[in-house]
């Protein structure tokens, strides 16, 4: 008798469960097997909604502070005076003036004064392509453009090219023994300036090319950017091509 009263009276103190109806509702023109696994997934989502999927959030500040770890590097004032100093040593390092830049990878052309690009133009670089003289003489040639530092050691307007013998040697051509013979007017455009080794920046014939590396070792302009480039870069102006 006394086991029931303590029995009803924890059933007027403690408050039952509260019952919770789902009520799912599927299209029931699915296929069987589709039907299965929409009905799978509902449930999934429903008892996620209900139980939670046991994952607690907390922001990043609190999981900061409660680690006790310092976010910001110990060595930070070391590493930004090496980064003040290495900033230092390549501006000095840098071409001042007015210099012409190429970059073979992307034949682009800059012409630039200190760290300010005065103008941009599409060029064409060496093809890197190989040229061997047949009947047994084994001359070769590879077609590419020189890397490194140099400076226009001359201009000269209305260039006349003096073909040397691999331009014959890819024509399939004789070699002339008469050096008239080598000498072609208008295929350089209207100025060349000269940076050693035979190697110019020119114009061309084919400005549709331009943009490409197809050249024998030259950098090749348009006619409007070779003007630009002429008047200015004088003799003497760094040239660095990479």
């Amino acid at each position: 008798m006394i086991e029931s009263n303590v029995d009803a009276a924890r059933e007027r103190t403690l408050p039952r469960p509260r019952r919770t109806s789902l009520v799912v509702s599927l299209p029931w023109r699915l296929r069987p097997g589709k039907r299965s696994i929409a009905l799978a997934l509902l449930l999934a989502g429903a008892g996620i909604a209900a139980y939670g999927t046991g994952f607690s959030y907390r922001p990043v500040t609190e999981v900061a502070m409660t680690t006790g770890t310092d976010p910001v590097p110990k060595d930070l004032p070391r590493l930004r005076s090496q980064r003040r100093a290495l900033e230092a040593t390549l501006k000095q390092r840098s071409p001042r003036g007015t210099h012409i830049i190429i970059d073979q990878t992307l034949n682009r052309l800059y012409v630039k004064k200190d760290d300010e690009t005065l103008f941009e133009a599409r060029c064409s670089a060496g093809s890197g392509m190989v040229l061997e003289e047949g009947g047994g003489k084994g001359r070769r040639w590879i077609f590419d453009t020189p890397r490194g530092q140099f400076k226009v050691l001359q201009k000269i307007q209305d260039p006349v090219w003096k073909k040397p013998d691999w331009a014959f040697v890819e024509e399939g051509k004789p070699i002339p023994k008469d050096p008239d013979e080598r000498f072609e007017y208008g295929t350089l455009g209207e100025y060349a300036l000269h940076f050693g080794n035979g190697y110019m920046i020119h114009g061309t014939l084919y400005e549709r090319l331009l943009g490409r590396s197809v050249t024998h070792g030259c950098i090749r302009l348009g006619k409007e950017d070779l003007k630009k480039v002429w008047s200015a870069a004088p003799i003497g102006t760094p040239i660095y091509i990479y």
